[in-house]
């Protein structure tokens, strides 16, 4: 189960249903593959990246921040990123991986961080359009 928590003309962001703070970025339009993403599109998706990864860092100090993408079940352009902590269920294994406990709960601040993150993620302005 996912939660919007942001969008705009280029894509939207989807909170995951974990118990550590997870984030999905989609392009808006259905590319199935990156190379097939205009260039401006990647810039705004990887300044989404980049502005959610300083941020998740700063506000919940995790042990490491882990950016996948891999679209076999959902062939849509997106990314993954979330906050690993040594104490999580999967750590160090990834969350597709096999579960090692039943790991802390670490996401109880969420919504305080969405509200925070969220005014930062305004579009990024381009000086000339590169498609």
């Amino acid at each position: 189960m996912s939660k919007r928590v942001y969008e705009d003309e280029y894509l939207y962001i989807d909170v995951h249903d974990s118990k550590i703070p997870w984030f999905k970025v989609f392009t808006k339009e259905p590319y199935r593959e990156f190379s097939e993403v205009p260039f401006k599109v990647k810039l705004q998706l990887l300044a989404k990246l980049d502005i959610l990864e300083r941020e998740m860092l700063s506000f919940f100090n995790p042990t490491k921040i882990n950016i996948a993408s891999f679209g076999n079940e959902l062939p849509q352009v997106h990314f993954h990123i979330m906050a690993r902590f040594k104490d999580d269920s999967h750590f160090p294994n990834p969350m597709w991986g096999e579960k090692l406990r039943d790991g802390c709960e670490h996401s109880s601040k969420l919504d305080e961080f969405i509200s925070l993150v969220k005014p930062k993620l305004e579009p990024i302005e381009l000086e000339e359009d590169d498609d």
